[in-house]
């Protein structure tokens, strides 16, 4: 026997759909290869920055680029550089409006994030050098950092 609310509640249930992703900008920069390719005393610094961006395009749908910039070595030393814009377009359907911002700065990098991080390692393998695999990020905790931020910003410009 059917049960009528059991379809009901399915369309009613909270949706995260990626309906595509896509490389927005991409720069590699090899700069002092071939020098820079051959055997190295030590190990490079290595230096990534994340940034998360959000923006709604449609009612339930939002464009969401996840930014990876990076970098081996320093100065005249530099080895590699890399800026990645990578993004998605999400379709978020039945989600209160308190948990949206989390879902989409939370959840959405976080699917696009492996994606990203294989750009990043093949690039840098094809460019000389060993892949450079990104550790997981932690996307909530980049998210409450965001918030405090944004929170302590009226207190600063209010002194």
């Amino acid at each position: 026997m059917a049960d009528g609310n059991g379809s009901s509640a399915a369309a009613n249930a909270p949706t995260l759909n990626a309906m595509v992703q896509y490389t927005k900008d991409f720069s590699f920069e090899n700069p002092n290869a071939p020098r820079s390719l051959g055997p190295q005393p030590q190990a490079p610094n290595i230096s990534i920055q994340v940034n998360v961006n959000a923006r709604q395009i449609a009612e339930a749908d939002y464009e969401v680029e996840l930014l990876l910039e990076g970098a081996a070595g320093e100065g005249n030393d530099t080895l590699f550089k890399f800026e990645l814009n990578y993004a998605g377009i999400f379709r978020v359907l039945n989600i209160p409006e308190s948990d949206m911002q989390p879902v989409v700065m939370i959840e959405c990098p976080r699917l696009l994030f492996p994606f990203a991080r294989q750009i990043v390692a093949d690039a840098v393998r094809n460019g000389g050098f060993p892949p450079l695999y990104i550790d997981p990020i932690d996307f909530a905790g980049l998210y409450r950092q965001r918030m405090a931020q944004t929170a302590q910003a009226p207190t600063a410009q209010a002194q």
